[in-house]
């Protein structure tokens, strides 16, 4: 039987340390760090965990807002979405995730861009 993406990366332990991660490294990223700062980073890594495990195949809900709702008059730009995924794949890449699970990832999060990106 295959394994859900959720089961390969980790499960909810393995992701919620990919999400930690990557959004310490937005919050450092000279692309990311001004939309992070002064933002409750612990929110946001939950929703984030919570996010990533429901997406990926996991039994968790997700209590947070839809991605439209959640970006609206953000302004996001296509550079940001880029950095924000290259964020995931190091994250991925520093927790061991192998390359086939990063790939799935990273098209699973290029798939939100119209969601995300300003419209």
């Amino acid at each position: 039987m295959t394994q859900s993406l959720y089961e390969r990366l980790g499960q909810a332990e393995g992701i919620t340390a990919i999400v930690d991660e990557a959004v310490d490294r937005h919050a450092v990223n000279p692309l990311l760090a001004p939309r992070f700062a002064g933002k409750d980073l612990a929110h946001a890594k939950r929703m984030g965990a919570q996010f990533c495990c429901m997406g990926t195949g996991g039994p968790q809900g997700y209590e947070g807002r839809d991605m439209r709702t959640a970006h609206a008059g953000m302004n996001i730009n296509e550079q940001e979405l880029i950095a924000t995924i290259d964020d995931f794949v190091a994250a991925m890449q520093r927790q061991g995730v192998g390359a086939t699970e990063v790939n799935e990832v990273v098209a699973i999060l290029y798939s939100l861009k119209g969601e995300v990106l300003r419209i």
